[in-house]
Order: structure tokens, then C-alpha cells, then sequence
């Protein structure tokens, strides 16, 4: 395992972290004799085989169903000064509540302390607000802090890049968990903005969230040869040294092999990488021309500055590589979400929109009079039902 400085925390922390929203049993809290026998000894074994790893750093959620009560049955019993565990919550519009909330947690894991707490979801301006309004939930964390129940506050985001810059600016976090991959670009300010905060950088999900790359198709595989592809993606995500750990959400033991495996080319992964970046964007050339692979994205405003609230960045995003890569499943269940999440999936759906107001909109981009037809295609070619977050289901 090799670690990183995790911001101004000065944690060493693990460059893969045990993330825990899949081994849980249920997505709801329950009375834990409801907890079977074989899945509490699933959760354990993966907890146990991440710390024989020098994966140290235990990531939970009081959102996760059961994932803190499971994890009290094992952490108690792992040396408590050589692991970090983090948990989140979220936000509230009183003190009272949201430490209610984290006393709940705590009694779940069983543990006098966390290294780290985040606020979970801060997705919007008004969100970040509420957290920081005198007498709200930051008055209850940094008192937290003040009893030795927390050591350091960050806070987790699924919003647009905006928001989380502006929760970053603020300097009032130590760390930001967030998404960023080789499919998904777009919030690479918000880590520039981190780095320039001496934050820790922690990645959401980057092989589920990244592509749906625990089952790729065989187009993606064939070009990331001789890695695998969430390989290939755990390595570009850690080329950036602004990066500190990236989350294994784990539901077995076996499932941190592959990831770990790719470390093997730690010292080396500009060079490991090259080819399999090269072979990407020449399929991208290929599917769609070399002006599209250079500049798709540019001048693409957020979906709060657009008619309807089209999240036009991300459904160009989800078309691009949907096509070039045959990532139609995952694309399809990113664009499901696209309202029906709240603020977790910000934005809508090109089901119905305004044209005329689409191209003014997006008249920055070089394809912007292309756009509404493009719109119209992923729309027809991804949308199936409205979908729901996993904590919902």
C-alpha cells in the first residue's frame, strides 16, 4: 500500500480507502438481530482483508442502512490508533439536529471519536449556507472538534463544480469527497481549488460511478489492455498528485484485488497509463471527429443557468462516451436519475426543452446549433424509467 499527506490533516492516508455502501445488508437501519449471521461475517472478512491490505482508512455514512451498526461489531476490535475512520452526515438547519444525527452514529460504531466527519451532500449554494448560518451544524461540528469527538470537518458533494468551489473557498473544511474520473472531467477546478486550500481530496466511487467498471464492455477492455479498466482509471485518478485516495466500495473481501494489483505500477504511472490514454482518445477521434474529442466540453454552462434546467454538461458527457466506449448501461443509469435525485443528480432530463433557448444558452460551444439534435438522440437512446438513488431503493 503507499500513502499520501491527506491535506492539512496531515493524515497518511491510504491512496485506496474501504468505502461502505455495498457490504451493508439493508439501505435502512434495522434492529441488528435482523442482521444475518453470514452477512455480518461478510462485512467483517472485508473489513479484515482491507486492514491486512494497509488499507486503513474506513469510510461510512449515517446514510448507508446498516453499514455503522455492522461496523461497530468490528472496529472496536482493530488497533484504534492505526485506523482513520471517517463517517458523514447530513446537513441540518439546527445544531440540534445534526448532532441528534451523529450521536446516532457514533452509538452505532461504537467508537468515542472520528477522524473525520463530513457534511454529507453539500450539493448547492443554499446547502453550504444552512451548514455555515451562525448557530447551524458547523457551530455543532467545530464543538465536536472542541471535545475530542471529531478531528478534522470536510464535506462529501454529488453538486455542480461551482458549489464545490465555493464550499472550498471558504476554507472552513479540511478535506472534500467528491466525484472525478477519466469519464468525468468536469470538476477538475474544484480539486485545483482544494489544492490551493491544503485540503484532502477524496474520490466518491470512481469504478461504479466511474463507468460501471466492474462489469465494462468488451470495447473498453480491448482498449485498456493489458489493464483492466477500472485499473487503467484508479491510476489516471492517482497521476494527479492533488489526489489523495480513492474509494473501493467493497461488498467482499476478493473485490480490493484488482485495485491493489494496479499499484504495482505506482512509480511509474505516467508511462503505464500513455498507451492506454492514446488508444482512448484515438477511439473517441474515431467515433466522433478530433474537434468533438478536443472540445466537447468547452463553454457548457450548469444546468441552473439554462431554460428548464437541462443538465446539458452532463447528458453531452454521458452521450460522448456511451458511444464511444459502449458504456450505454451506465450512461443510461446516470441519465435516469436526471430529475428525479434532487440535488444529488442536479438538473434535468432532454425529454422536453426549449431549443432556441438551448442554443443561446450553450452559444459558447463550437456545436452549439448541433446541440438540441444531440439532445434529442441521448434522450431517445438513454432514457428508460425514472430512477432512483441507491439509498432510495
Amino acid at each position: 500500500m503507499h500513502y499520501r499527506r491527506f491535506g492539512r490533516t496531515k493524515l497518511q492516508i491510504p491512496v485506496l480507502s474501504c468505502g461502505g455502501m455495498r457490504y451493508q445488508y439493508r439501505w435502512q437501519d434495522l434492529p441488528q438481530s435482523e442482521i444475518p449471521d453470514a452477512d455480518q461475517a461478510n462485512l467483517e472478512a472485508t473489513i479484515h482483508r482491507a486492514y491486512e491490505l494497509g488499507i486503513n482508512h474506513i469510510e461510512t455514512a449515517r446514510g448507508y442502512g446498516s453499514s455503522e451498526m455492522q461496523l461497530g461489531r468490528v472496529l472496536p476490535t482493530l488497533p484504534r490508533d492505526r485506523i482513520i475512520v471517517q463517517t458523514k452526515v447530513g446537513p441540518t438547519k439546527t445544531a440540534e439536529e445534526f448532532l441528534e444525527k451523529f450521536n446516532k452514529s457514533m452509538n452505532y460504531l461504537q467508537l468515542d471519536h472520528v477522524e473525520l466527519l463530513a457534511f454529507h451532500g453539500i450539493n448547492t449554494r443554499g446547502i453550504l449556507e444552512m451548514v455555515l448560518q451562525p448557530g447551524g451544524c458547523m457551530e455543532a461540528a467545530r464543538q465536536l472538534q472542541r471535545e475530542g469527538r471529531v478531528r478534522f470537518i470536510g464535506f462529501s458533494t454529488h453538486g455542480p463544480n461551482s458549489a464545490m468551489e465555493a464550499a472550498c473557498a471558504t476554507g472552513e473544511f479540511d478535506y472534500m469527497n467528491l466525484h472525478w474520473y477519466w469519464v468525468n472531467d468536469f470538476n477538475r477546478p474544484a480539486i485545483m481549488e482544494a489544492a490551493r486550500q491544503d485540503m484532502g481530496v477524496f474520490i466518491i466511487s470512481p469504478t461504479d460511478k466511474g463507468g460501471m467498471l466492474q462489469k465494462p464492455p468488451q470495447k473498453l477492455v480491448d482498449l485498456c489492455a493489458p489493464l483492466l479498466p477500472m485499473q487503467f482509471n484508479d491510476l489516471h485518478c492517482l497521476e494527479l498528485d492533488e489526489v489523495h485516495t480513492l474509494s473501493i466500495g467493497a461488498a467482499r473481501p476478493t473485490d480490493f484485488d484488482a485495485h491493489v494489483d494496479a499499484l504495482k505500477h505506482y512509480n511509474d504511472i505516467k508511462n503505464t497509463i500513455a498507451p492506454v490514454r492514446d488508444r482512448l482518445y484515438q477511439q473517441l477521434v474515431s467515433t466522433f471527429g478530433a474537434e468533438w474529442a478536443e472540445s466537447w466540453w468547452v463553454g457548457l454552462p450548469e444546468s441552473t443557468e439554462i431554460a428548464g434546467e437541462v443538465n446539458v454538461q452532463e447528458i453531452l458527457r454521458l452521450w460522448t462516451f456511451a458511444n464511444a466506449y459502449d458504456l450505454t448501461e451506465w450512461a443510461a443509469g446516470r441519465y435516469n436519475l436526471l430529475g428525479h435525485a434532487d440535488h444529488w443528480q442536479p438538473g434535468n432530463n432532454a425529454a422536453d426543452f426549449d431549443e432556441a433557448a438551448i442554443v443561446k444558452a450553450v452559444s459558447a460551444n463550437p456545436f452549439a446549433e448541433k446541440i438540441p439534435g444531440i439532445l434529442r438522440e441521448a434522450h431517445a437512446m438513454l432514457y428508460k424509467a425514472p430512477a432512483k438513488r441507491q439509498s432510495e431503493s
